[in-house]
């Protein structure tokens, strides 16, 4: 039976997790000028950024110590234990006609979500070659973003809803989030776990717009800026029976986590045999047919 391990209030307090290791991460270094990539469909291979990098060496806390006080509504992220009937997750035609309708399940149940639309699955792995798509192969993202901003969400959110149906929904007061299911293909998870960051110590000013290039059309995301004040988690081992969830944008901008950074690390002391790391994540669209 599938577990929602985490469902709590934004009201309250979290208590603080017990810092398990230090790490770097990969943050932008602020410019003057917007930033800029170009994305691997434009370039037919490894994008390619006009930006510079600047690593910091954080605290990352393992999030199983406050596991079930998470809310993707404070810090942005929960996990949660979910099991799928899918043997093979390459397999497409199983991702698509069983995986799909397992995820919309959980996000209706976890939301109560008058429905919910996948629009973008992706796989990764750090095998030295990335994960097959149909697109082509992926490793895992090791700079710190947010897929989506206060100006490239509600475009998104048009584009896959429809220009109609998104004016709709906004003028009933429905709400609008944008939840990434993220998932191991196989487990334990012993190189290149997400870290995540906790978005209620994330400033605005610390999330820089950034111009993502397509072939056919300029999207944005934001990178992330260090600041001393940000707090960061991952998930120790997990498993192929559980799920993050991670809030990449929402519709409601009332003080609750709306933007969450994440990307993948080097996990210090990683020994030298430990399988590579392969990972599922889905983009949805979770719809509130009232706000709350």
């Amino acid at each position: 039976m599938n577990q929602i391990v985490s469902t709590v209030s934004t009201q309250a307090e979290p208590p603080l997790a017990v810092t398990d290791l230090k790490a770097p991460l990969n943050f932008i270094r602020r410019q003057d000028t917007k930033p800029v990539f170009h994305s691997a469909a434009l370039t037919s291979g490894q994008m390619k950024f006009f930006f510079d990098p600047e690593a910091h060496t954080v605290p990352i806390s393992d999030m199983r110590e406050i596991a079930e006080t998470l809310s993707v509504d404070r810090e942005g992220f929960e996990l949660l234990r979910h099991t799928t009937a899918v043997e093979d997750l390459y397999d497409d035609d199983a991702v698509k006609q069983v995986y799909y309708p397992e995820i919309e399940a959980l996000l209706r149940r976890r939301f109560g979500a008058g429905q919910v639309v996948i629009f973008d699955v992706t796989r990764r792995s750090d095998d030295g070659t990335g994960a097959q798509n149909p697109d082509g192969r992926r490793g895992p993202a090791s700079r710190l973003h947010v897929d989506y901003t206060a100006k490239s969400g509600p475009q998104r959110a048009k584009d896959i809803l429809g220009e109609k149906e998104a004016a709709r929904l906004t003028a009933s007061g429905a709400r609008i989030i944008q939840i990434n299911v993220w998932r191991p293909i196989r487990g334990p998870v012993e190189r290149s776990p997400l870290a995540l960051a906790d978005a209620s110590t994330v400033a605005p000013e610390d999330l820089i717009a950034t111009d993502q290039i397509f072939p056919d059309r300029v999207g944005e995301i934001y990178n992330l800026a260090h600041a001393p004040s940000q707090r960061w988690y991952y998930a120790s081992r997990m498993t192929e029976d559980e799920v993050l969830l991670i809030k990449g944008w929402d519709s409601l901008d009332d003080g609750r986590a709306r933007f969450t950074p994440h990307s993948a690390f080097n996990f210090p002391e990683t020994r030298e045999d430990a399988p590579a790391r392969e990972s599922i994540e889905v983009r949805t669209f979770v719809v509130i047919d009232q706000n709350p």
